[in-house]
């Protein structure tokens, strides 16, 4: 079975080793789905396919599980396309922006959100405390990549956030190009062919 994916303007006709082409679907941030992307990006890199797509739809989830995704995606052999559909909140945004240049696309009606990093610390004063200033490491780190992903200085979104006086900051797709965190308005179509050669014995 030969399977043919073409997908202009991004990507050309190529012939599968074997197997449908991996498209990864990003819903959640959390160790589950980390784990699952991981193995998905592995999937991907066996099958032929020149880049790897990834559909991002996504409220948002743990910033450590976004860490070990934007792992993923930076050691990647392939190219990574990112595709905003619906939403990229949170980790969501974040994420969006570490697929390869020039590859990350926003649909027209998708809903991009920057907010503070969150640390839901309990417990002891000196516990939450410990909490809260890795809660600000972890926006430090995240923001700044993010940044240099956007062709922006290290404190571009942080002091966004600072401006907006911490609030959620909601975007557009058109917003969204203007501030480097994609670089297409529109998503291309991906349309497979199947060739199956069949091949009769007789008896």
């Amino acid at each position: 079975m030969k399977h043919i994916i073409n997908a202009s303007p991004l990507l050309k006709e190529y012939t599968l080793k074997d197997g449908f082409p991996v498209v990864i679907r990003v819903r959640n941030f959390n160790e589950v789905a980390a784990k699952d992307f991981t193995n998905q990006m592995v999937k991907a890199h066996n099958t032929g396919q020149p880049i790897i797509p990834v559909i991002i739809d996504s409220y948002g989830g743990a910033v450590y599980s976004l860490m070990s995704m934007i792992s993923d995606v930076r050691s990647s052999k392939l190219p990574v396309a990112t595709f905003i559909q619906g939403k990229a909140m949170s980790c969501g945004a974040i994420f969006s922006t570490f697929g390869t240049k020039g590859m990350r696309y926003c649909d027209p009606y998708a809903t991009v959100m920057i907010h503070d990093v969150s640390s839901g610390a309990w417990g002891k004063i000196e516990e939450i405390k410990a909490d809260a200033k890795e809660a600000e490491r972890l926006q430090k780190t995240v923001y700044h990549m993010m940044a240099q992903n956007c062709g922006k200085n290290k404190t571009y979104f942080l002091k966004h956030i600072h401006d907006r006086g911490h609030a959620d900051w909601y975007l557009e797709a058109d917003e969204a190009l203007e501030h480097g965190l994609v670089d297409h308005i529109g998503v291309p179509r991906f349309d497979v062919d199947i060739n199956v050669d069949i091949k009769l014995s007789s008896d």
